[in-house]
């Protein structure tokens, strides 16, 4: 195998470990518990999962999805995280090397994983991820090529911001609140780590995939519109696809519309 393979392979195993981290932190932030102690134990019998049992992928298919000390079903959860966080890793590093802009993204991908889960499952994203995010993407901006503190700082600002006064001008006309305050620190974050010229495609793609999403799940369910989905792991969805595609796309889409004629 030549050096780039072995290493891209690297990477997708350590994006496979931090998945198993990850999916310590879905469990235990909802509950306000420590993500460092107690060691990873299973949630029905307390049995204690030793560190051959603690092997991304390979243990859950070993033990074929079950606790080795209760034989309880391991959720698929489990292994989902770990399989979406190495690919995830493995992406980012086939697209940006071992370099400093990849060791930040694979920070804010892993954060955005963990958010995903959560929103997906308690409808809550944790300020213990979002409020950090938002610090630490601002003081890498200072060190990232292609990114400045100003370009991350006006990022926070339009993306906290934007969702700030959707969420006032939807409570001031609907007498509701239509968007947690996590949703807002969540995009300002994603501001700090990406800029704010991501904010508009974040913001156009989650809300288009979201409203495809509930419209297919409300025909489905035949329940109306006051069904309650979370908007994280849309806002999620933008920001990867802003990542690996966004300028293609806003490319192709000025293209399309004539707008790039000089």
């Amino acid at each position: 195998m030549t050096p780039e393979t072995v290493y891209a392979l690297f990477a997708a195993l350590f994006g496979l470990v931090v998945g198993s981290f990850l999916n310590v932190c879905i469990c235990r932030l909802p509950e306000g518990q420590s993500v460092v102690s107690p060691p990873s134990r299973c949630p029905h019998c307390s049995y204690r999962i030793r560190w051959y049992d603690n092997i991304p992928l390979f243990s859950y298919l070993l033990l074929r999805g079950r606790c080795r000390g209760c034989n309880a079903r391991i959720s698929l959860q489990y292994p989902l995280v770990e399989l979406l966080n190495g690919i995830l890793t493995l992406l980012l590093f086939l697209r940006f090397g071992p370099t400093l802009t990849f060791a930040a993204l694979f920070l804010f991908c892993s954060a955005l994983v963990v958010i995903t889960f959560i929103d997906l499952e308690h409808q809550i994203i944790p300020d213990e991820i979002s409020l950090p995010g938002i610090v630490i993407g601002l003081i890498l901006s200072f060190f990232l090529p292609g990114q400045s503190w100003l370009n991350s700082l006006l990022g926070i600002l339009l993306g906290g911001g934007s969702l700030l006064l959707v969420a006032y001008l939807y409570q001031l006309l609907t007498g509701k609140e239509g968007m947690g305050g996590g949703d807002i620190k969540l995009l300002a974050m994603m501001g700090a780590f990406l800029g704010w010229k991501a904010i508009p495609f974040i913001i156009f793609a989650s809300s288009l995939v979201g409203s495809l999403v509930g419209i297919t799940i409300m025909l489905l369910q035949k329940k109306d519109s006051k069904l309650a989905i979370p908007f994280g792991p849309y806002l999620a969805f933008g920001a990867v696809l802003y990542i690996f595609y966004g300028r293609a796309l806003i490319h192709w889409y000025l293209n399309l519309g004539g707008f790039d004629r000089g």
